[in-house]
């Protein structure tokens, strides 16, 4: 996935691939904090903390009832929050037992470090909802950790108060890590703010950052909150990683995360999300023969099953060179038969990309 997008996503007319909203721009986040612009101008670009500036931890610990600078990683994104998670943590022949469908990278970099990872699934027929009794037979003393991605790339749905408790459970019974993937936790369509699992069970590791739901992924800040010894152990593998964040991107991290300007960030992705679903379901609709979906709950991002005979990868080669829009096949989650595409851009863009699929439907 990461390969096609960075290969195609700043070539082609129309990308959906992306699954967060559109992008703020700097002045955007600035707007109401005219003071912030005067600080960025006089800020030295030196090296930044390597584990987050002190004021930058605060702020994120804020979030974490009960949370300390000290139960706090700053990351490059989300993605390196969940590397060094790992790195740490899956030693060879481990068992992970991980969440599907699911962003691969933990799939990826477990299997890499000679983990063996056993999935468990969220199932459409219960609308995307966990089948417990897979999890009750895979789940042993052996597994180490369990990952989970909630709210849940690429589904959008969002596991239930019953699901969190069960899950923690099956953790404590084996006694096994729980990495929680917490990214698009701020970007739901209609329901409250996603639960955190923090707080819900002595070793559980939240990945979160700034890209999905707060619009601001060219910043690259994500975080982990976990323990504090974990913390520190984490803290010395990413010495050997990126040793750090960028100096512009803290700073501007601590502007975006002040509980006023949080809260315009959320509301803008709410906007977004509301005003723009309606046009993927309308769009759905006028397929209804084609297409079926299980509403998202969260995330700009719509999966959905198709039902003619074409590969899912395939299907949107044809996009990308034929219609010039890159979508994501259901291949990239092992998944065929599916699609994911992103609803967060403009409304006038997302409309122009779903009639360029159109135009290529016609000729299937």
């Amino acid at each position: 996935m990461e390969r096609m997008q960075s290969t195609w996503e700043n070539r082609v007319e129309y990308n959906l691939s992306e699954s967060g909203v559109h992008p703020m721009y700097l002045g955007e986040l600035l707007r109401e904090t005219p003071e912030a612009s005067e600080q960025l101008l006089k800020q030295e670009l030196g090296y930044a903390q390597s584990n987050g500036s002190p004021e930058l931890r605060q702020t994120i610990a804020a979030l974490y009832p009960g949370a300390t600078q000290d139960h706090i990683l700053v990351t490059n994104g989300t993605s390196e929050a969940n590397f060094l998670s790992i790195w740490n943590l899956v030693e060879p022949d481990d068992e992970v037992l991980m969440m599907l469908p699911n962003y691969m990278q933990i799939w990826g970099i477990s299997r890499g470090f000679r983990g063996t990872v056993r999935p468990f699934h969220l199932r459409e027929e219960t609308k995307w909802h966990l089948d417990f009794d897979e999890i009750y037979q895979l789940a042993s003393k052996r597994t180490k950790l369990i990952a989970v991605c909630n709210p849940n790339n690429p589904t959008g749905s969002i596991l239930t108060e019953e699901e969190m408790g069960k899950l923690i459970d099956v953790a404590r019974q084996s006694d096994a890590w729980l990495l929680v993937d917490e990214v698009y936790q701020g970007a739901e369509r209609e329901a409250e703010r996603t639960s955190s699992f923090w707080g819900l069970y002595e070793k559980v590791i939240i990945t979160n950052g700034l890209s999905k739901a707060y619009g601001l992924p060219g910043l690259r800040i994500g975080w982990i909150a976990a323990p504090t010894d974990l913390i520190a152990r984490f803290w010395s593998y990413h010495d050997y990683t990126t040793i750090g964040p960028a100096m512009m991107s803290d700073v501007l991290a601590r502007i975006a995360l002040s509980p006023a300007v949080r809260e315009r960030i959320r509301a803008r992705t709410r906007r977004i999300l509301q005003h723009n679903y309606p046009i993927v379901a309308e769009w759905m609709r006028s397929h209804a023969d084609l297409f079926s979906i299980v509403e998202p709950q969260a995330g700009a991002i719509a999966y959905f099953r198709y039902n003619f005979p074409i590969n899912s990868t395939q299907l949107v080669e044809r996009m990308l060179h034929e219609k010039s829009l890159l979508i994501v096949p259901g291949d990239h989650f092992g998944m065929n038969h599916y699609l994911r595409i992103g609803y967060g851009p403009p409304a006038d863009y997302l409309k122009g990309a779903l009639n360029r699929m159109n135009e290529l439907l016609t000729t299937l």
